[in-house]
């Protein structure tokens, strides 16, 4: 028997951020018109002067979502807001997207009708075109490639890695509710599952529930920082939970932050169910993701020309690299910051 020699490195061990860092170093770009490849929330490609920003997300059913209890209708407009989101991080717009999709053939055509449904009212919501993709079979339920294609001026673009020290840290919206509206679906199916005779009691949760079902892009952020002027420092959307998305600007811009827990955006709906959950909701905001709110940093002279215009909050502030990424809590007391939100590449 001929022994196998070749050392192996499990993806677990990576990580899906690590596995992204190990591709960039091996990946070098090559073209002039490449300006930006793997490592920010969009690729950005150089065209005469403007800006083309490229990015591509995959959702694949039973690790991204679950059919049991997420309509395709819904799941159609989801996946187009996901890869948004993306283009609008980089302070671009989006203006078209390519659908490519993997399906078995328990799905009939009624149910991709239905599926593009969805994805066609999120095309007209946000005024994007769907150009083209490619479909082909699949023998494990249903994946979704979707690739959105933005402009931006060389001027306006923001990438995670230009934060200075004493920038403010700023998000939109509120976090953590699309992670509370995923636990409800979850025990309301495992209910069902125990005794189908008992149909699922989703009343009172609409808010939480659509967060996690058909969220939205802040397309209105980026019209509003463009009205008034005022380009981020930096910027990332939050999809894997706010710590792990903070500790993504840190890295970049070489620098620390102080994160402050009592100026976090949560919705009282989530508070509610995090308590019914004996659940955190900070924690659930820090570590749930899916919210696609925008985090991102602006220098200090700015705030006050954002501050009656804009509902953002102020959660804190850049600090130098040694001083490492905090969390101050209630009590004034410091804890670090650890990436504890979704990882693809993690056993479940």
């Amino acid at each position: 028997m001929f022994e196998n020699k070749i050392n192996r490195t499990e993806l677990e061990n990576l990580g899906e951020f690590g596995l992204i860092e190990h591709l960039k170093t091996a990946i070098p770009l090559k073209n002039k018109g490449s300006e930006k490849g793997i490592g920010d929330d969009a690729a950005v490609i150089n065209n005469d002067g403007k800006r083309t920003v490229v990015s591509t997300d995959m959702l694949v059913e039973g690790v991204h979502f679950d059919l049991t209890f997420h309509p395709l209708k819904h799941l159609g407009y989801k996946a187009v807001v996901v890869n948004l989101s993306d283009i609008y991080a980089m302070n671009a717009i989006p203006q078209q997207i390519l659908v490519s999709m993997a399906l078995s053939n328990r799905f009939s055509l009624e149910a991709i009708d239905e599926l593009y449904e969805g994805m066609a009212l999120a095309c007209e919501k946000y005024n994007v075109d769907l150009v083209g993709g490619d479909t082909t079979s699949s023998t494990s339920g249903l994946i979704l490639s979707i690739t959105a294609i933005g402009q931006a001026e060389e001027n306006e673009i923001v990438y995670r890695s230009g934060a200075k020290e004493n920038d403010l840290l700023c998000v939109t919206g509120d976090l953590g509710a699309a992670y509370m509206g995923l636990q409800i679906l979850e025990r309301e199916k495992r209910i069902f599952l125990e005794n189908p005779k008992i149909q699922p009691d989703l009343g009172g949760n609409d808010y939480i529930l659509e967060r996690q079902l058909k969220p939205e892009a802040r397309k209105e952020t980026i019209e509003k920082l463009k009205e008034l002027k005022v380009i981020p420092t930096s910027m990332i959307d939050i999809s894997d939970g706010l710590s792990s998305e903070i500790l993504h600007l840190c890295k970049a811009s070489n620098l620390g932050c102080d994160l402050y827990e009592d100026k976090i955006p949560i919705d009282p709906q989530t508070y509610e169910r995090a308590q019914e959950f004996n659940m955190d909701a900070t924690v659930c905001a820090l570590s749930g993701g899916e919210d696609y709110e925008l985090l991102f940093t602006i220098r200090q002279e700015d705030y006050e020309t954002l501050r009656p215009a804009m509902d953002i909050a102020i959660i804190g502030h850049m600090r130098d690299q040694a001083s490492g990424a905090n969390l101050i809590d209630r009590s004034g007391g410091s804890i670090a910051l650890r990436a504890q939100g979704w990882d693809a590449l993690m056993k479940r």
